[in-house]
């Protein structure tokens, strides 16, 4: 196993923590393009939206996570991101190149599920891959 399929590896357990909880719908690992490299919807969900649809959303997810990163030196790195909208909730955490994506019920406390997630990611206030 090469280091990236370790790396995938990892994020796919770290994905099906996330969707042991009843509210999460889906957590995936994106590249830096928005492609799907572990995790993905919980098992029986029907997704909001349709496969194209969603890639769509992943490349936008992807694309957001490398802009940010102009203000990093400035306003420090993004620990997540997050939208609520009336049907579901998406939120986007930066690792390195990549990002893990969640989508959530609509009802969820943001903060209370992102400060979970990024337990489960092992993340860190001030943490840097580059």
């Amino acid at each position: 196993m090469n280091i990236q399929e370790f790396h995938n590896a990892n994020f796919e357990e770290k994905c099906n923590q996330i969707l042991e909880y009843s509210e999460i719908l889906f957590a995936g690992l994106l590249d830096e393009l928005g492609y799907l490299l572990a995790g993905g919807f919980k098992p029986h969900v029907i997704p909001p939206i349709s496969v194209e649809k969603h890639q769509i959303i992943c490349s936008e997810i992807a694309s957001r996570v490398s802009k940010r990163k102009k203000f990093d030196a400035d306003l420090g790195h993004v620990k997540y991101s997050a939208s609520r909208r009336e049907n579901v909730v998406i939120m986007s955490f930066p690792i390195s190149d990549h990002a893990v994506m969640v989508l959530a019920e609509p009802h969820i406390n943001i903060d209370r599920f992102a400060f979970k997630i990024l337990s489960i990611l092992g993340r860190q206030w001030g943490e840097n891959d580059d």
